[in-house]
């Protein structure tokens, strides 16, 4: 531990500066290499975090000031503000709360956390008080990290399960948070369950698989998997029998990677365990099934909806996680911005007409829509959706679910809608030449349609329109714009790195520059899972149809064509606004060229 000596009272010393700023914290890298920085000063009676953040020079005064009005308003905490503003980070406010109370801070990216005092506090207790145990003392006491160090009751109540006192320090909340993902992993969970679990000898019938998926250590397996699976912002869980096991492999930001491995003697209780959740007939091994839960994970509702699919190796499932709370986001928070947010806003807010999102599967293509149904929702609007199925139900619109056995399709389902007097519809995704038609149809008649079509880029959509057998003309006055989107992996603020890209390197990506280009690139901490990589943001390219693409589009001009005179008229390819959020240190040339063309 190391101190430094600043003196003077607290109101007294000027607020120095972001230089200063930087300059504190590079002192508190250097000097604590054991992640551990003790405060300046013992403590600040009667004095707020605001100000400290102030005199450690993490944010001006004057917005502070303003930031703390606005919070009397809202019901937040200012520093809460601070954090949703982006004036300041999790990790700096940590360091001002430690600074307050005069308690050490902890960087959990560098201290050796000692897992064996972590596990003395159970995964629940620790989201409870975010706060983890991370070391010892001494014999009798633990290192017992902390976001809030004022909530006194949770100290007293770990020190109750522990049975040790605790000497309180405090890290940043994200840092806690990732530790605590990491404390009792999904190999740990497996492990625990085999050991508890009798060996299940040939073919199940029915009512053993009834035994075996209500077995406790088969429902502590699927539940572990999928808190963790949520816990690390994942959208899709997959269980896939391989030979003699079967792996377990999570979709975060797009990517999958392999978390856990379940032994043979488990696959049948684990795949009927998530069949009896979903409500699925679990003595059905022939055929696909699909169904539909949501469960409670740290008080937080989560649907799940499940898929089964009977392989050569054995039945395997997968389950697409729809957390609301990440579904739910603006256009400002999907990153559109600028004139491309300008031209949608004003596409989807005319009275009528066609607005096509397209991009392939788990491009974002329904969260952009839901973004705009957001600002469209009013009491005034009658909206209506059509979804297969619907994803996310929103409060004040009418939501239909396709349902093919009943024989409610996509097509049956826009005619019964155009019956019921919408204002807005909005087309899950347009299938067949049908549903196309019916779609365009709505949008000359006098309703806003908003849709989704598979295809590469935006000009793509006129061509396709045309193969599903639309006419020109008709497609030329529905459409009001079209845009296509991909979802790039954000680079983890706390550890991405500046770095130049040569002109080479650009190339091998597909992107030519004049010179080399000055970025940042990927580097890995504990708070990103050593991947560099934290949530993602989208790359948009949006397309008005103009007068001019209008005309081309009803002398059916081939796809390059509409494509080169809509970069005339400012169309951005989506390779370039992925460069321009590049140049901004939102995401890397690598991940750009992974996923445009």
């Amino acid at each position: 531990m190391s101190t430094t000596k600043r003196p003077g009272h607290l109101r007294s010393v000027p607020a120095p500066g972001e230089a200063t700023a930087r300059r504190l914290d590079e002192e508190h890298e250097r000097k604590a290499p054991t992640g551990i920085t003790a405060p300046t000063r013992r403590g600040h009676s009667g004095v707020f975090v605001t100000d400290v953040i102030v005199e450690l020079g993490y944010a001006n005064r004057q917005r502070v000031d303003e930031v703390i009005t606005e919070a009397r308003v809202a019901g937040k905490t200012p520093e809460a503000l601070l954090l949703e503003y982006d004036l300041i980070d999790t990790d700096r406010l940590s360091r001002a709360i430690a600074e307050r109370y005069g308690l050490d801070h902890i960087d959990l990216n560098v201290h050796m956390v000692d897992m064996g005092a972590a596990n003395l506090l159970s995964m629940s207790a620790a989201r409870r008080y975010r706060a983890i145990p991370v070391g010892y003392v001494d014999q009798q006491t633990l290192l017992l990290a902390m976001a809030d160090p004022a909530d006194v009751l949770a100290v007293d109540d770990i020190q109750m399960m522990t049975g040790l006192h605790c000497h309180v320090a405090v890290a940043a909340a994200d840092d806690i948070d990732a530790l605590i993902g990491r404390m009792n992993t999904l190999e740990t969970a497996v492990s625990e369950a085999v050991s508890e679990e009798e060996d299940l000898e040939g073919e199940a019938e029915v009512t053993e698989l009834h035994e075996s998926a209500g077995d406790a250590p088969v429902i502590k397996l699927v539940y572990s998997v999928i808190a963790q699976a949520v816990g690390e912002g994942a959208s899709d869980i997959h269980f896939e029998p391989d030979e003699g096991e079967m792996r377990v492999r999570f979709r975060v930001d797009g990517v999958l990677h392999e978390t856990a491995r379940v032994p043979k003697r488990m696959i049948s209780g684990v795949i009927s365990r998530v069949k009896l959740m979903a409500d699925m007939d679990i003595a059905e091994k022939r055929v696909p099934q699909d169904g539909r839960v949501s469960v409670n994970v740290d008080e937080r509702k989560v649907d799940l909806r499940v898929t089964t699919l009977p392989t050569q190796r054995g039945e395997g499932c997968s389950i697409r996680i729809l957390d609301k709370e990440q579904a739910m986001r603006t256009l400002d928070e999907l990153g559109m911005d600028g004139e491309r947010r300008t031209l949608l806003e004003g596409a989807f807010t005319r009275p009528y007409g066609a607005v096509l999102v397209t991009g392939p599967t788990g491009s974002g293509k329904s969260t952009t829509l839901y973004a705009a149904l957001l600002e469209l929702n009013a009491v005034e609007r009658n909206i209506i959706t059509i979804e297969d199925p619907v994803e996310y139900r929103i409060s004040g619109i009418n939501q239909l679910n396709v349902n093919r056995k009943a024989g409610l399709t996509f097509a049956n389902g826009l005619r019964s809608i155009l019956r019921a007097d919408p204002d807005v519809i909005m087309v899950g995704e347009i299938r067949d030449a049908e549903t196309a038609r019916i779609s365009i149809e709505a949008a000359l008649t006098g309703h806003m349609v908003l849709t989704t079509l598979h295809t590469n880029d935006a000009p793509g959509a006129v061509a396709r329109l045309g193969e599903m057998g639309i006419e020109s003309f008709l497609t030329a006055s529905a459409i009001e714009c079209v845009v296509a989107q991909r979802l790039a992996r954000q680079l983890c603020t706390y550890c991405k790195r500046r770095t130049m890209v040569r002109q080479d390197t650009l190339l091998e990506v597909g992107v030519r520059m004049g010179a080399d280009l000055e970025a940042y690139e990927p580097v890995g901490c504990g708070r990103c899972s050593q991947t560099g990589y934290r949530g993602r943001i989208g790359l948009y390219s949006v397309m008005p149809m103009s007068d001019e693409i209008k005309n081309l589009t009803v002398s059916r001009a081939a796809e390059t064509e509409i494509a080169a005179v809509a970069r005339e008229q400012g169309m951005l390819t989506l390779r370039e606004d992925g460069l321009a959020k590049v140049r901004a240190g939102i995401t890397s040339v690598e991940e750009i060229g992974r996923i445009s063309v």
